[in-house]
């Protein structure tokens, strides 16, 4: 088995440690722990392994699902990785692993992107993958395209829904229709909807369309509680069965910390929790607007804290400018090559408005440094 690095994970270690600001984070501001009780009693593991069944129960309500359907995960990225092993890893697994065919059999992935490197390095690594891609400057969803990709082998479609790192937030027409094809090719569609909660109207989770949809997502980035490392999948228990057999080789159980705040936090503080942090999501997207617009930038005006920005002028392309701007500003982005669009960086917004402020300022700076110096150094030409 092989599997890329992660291009993305390599560019925060090569330069977040000693930078000031994180500019290129995906999330929302983290929770001060002192919002929550934080003592879980002893410090077991979480039994049963799979998670606490009547926690269990409640969250597979939020998908018309029963507590057997639910499996929590060390945070949306365990989540994802146990669904690519149960779907992909084995064919048949699903099924028992006996050999006879069955829904999700097969070894061919097809994912929407650009999309968080996970979602198809990890599926890559185990069988054959064909990507969908999705086209600027609209990033719209085509169904036609992903039934076209999709293959008598094909065991699972992949979609990141609301998208990172373009904020494109699918409309639930497209997501039905994506799901027909996955019923149609006796396949999956698994949607990475850790941004959903962020949406002031979110659209109802993939788990709950029917038997061949796959939610995943965690408490990280709506919720502000990245820490905790706690997530789940949601879909059909041969699917979330499968995936607790390979969980037994990798994590064993939840954070027992992590299950007791997120029943915390997804209990009568939610609301208020998911209140402050669309709001600030809100307020924040709005203040970066006007700082593309100052810059004559373009990008989608996305839903939660991520978006894909043009480079600006007097730049090779977005690795060059992000490399200026961390070594001239300290401030950390997120180029588009890591992505597969070299002509734009990822910016994330969720972090603390002064930090946010900051930031921009300083990479404001940059810009218009390397505006002055290009323009002087055309007016030199121009005199020769």
């Amino acid at each position: 088995m092989r599997i890329d690095p992660f291009g993305l994970e390599r560019w925060f270690a090569e330069y977040e440690h000693e930078a000031d600001i994180m500019l290129a984070e995906s999330g929302i501001r983290s929770l001060d722990a002192s919002r929550f009780d934080l003592d879980p009693g002893k410090l077991g593991y979480v039994i049963p392994t799979n998670g606490d069944p009547e926690f269990r129960a409640s969250v597979g309500d939020r998908y018309e699902r029963s507590a057997d359907e639910v499996l929590f995960t060390c945070g949306t990225q365990e989540a994802n990785f146990l669904t690519f092993l149960s779907l992909l890893a084995d064919e048949g697994a699903v099924d028992g692993g006996n050999g006879e065919s069955g829904v999700g059999s097969g070894t061919h992935a097809v994912v929407v992107t650009p999309t968080y490197q996970a979602l198809h390095a990890v599926p890559d690594a185990f069988g054959d993958v064909t990507r969908v891609e999705l086209e600027p400057p609209a990033w719209e969803l085509d169904p036609e395209a992903v039934a076209d990709a999709a293959r008598d082998d094909t065991a699972v479609i992949v979609v990141n829904n609301p998208n990172n790192p373009t904020g494109q937030y699918h409309d639930e027409a497209a997501m039905r229709a994506v799901y027909d094809v996955a019923v149609e090719r006796d396949a999956y569609l698994l949607c990475d909807e850790v941004y959903r909660l962020l949406a002031e109207d979110p659209q109802p989770p993939v788990a709950s369309y029917g038997a061949h949809g796959i939610s995943t997502t965690s408490l990280t980035k709506a919720y502000g509680l990245a820490g905790l490392r706690f997530g789940w999948i949601a879909g059909p228990e041969p699917v979330v069965e499968r995936a607790w057999r390979w969980k037994d080789y990798t994590t064993i159980s939840p954070s027992l910390f992590g299950q007791h705040v997120a029943k915390q936090a997804m209990g009568r503080r939610e609301d208020r929790i998911l209140s402050e942090n669309r709001e600030l999501a809100a307020a924040h997207r709005d203040r970066v607007a006007d700082w593309v617009d100052d810059h004559d930038l373009d990008w989608l005006d996305p839903v939660g804290v991520n978006a894909f920005v043009t480079v600006p002028d007097g730049f090779a392309d977005a690795e060059e400018f992000c490399r200026t701007v961390v070594e001239e500003a300290s401030v950390v982005l997120a180029p588009g090559h890591l992505f597969g669009f070299p002509d734009r960086f990822r910016i994330g917004f969720g972090l603390p408005t002064e930090e946010l402020e900051d930031g921009l300022d300083r990479v404001s700076r940059v810009i218009e440094a390397h505006a002055t110096e290009a323009d002087s150094a055309a007016a030199s030409g121009g005199d020769a």
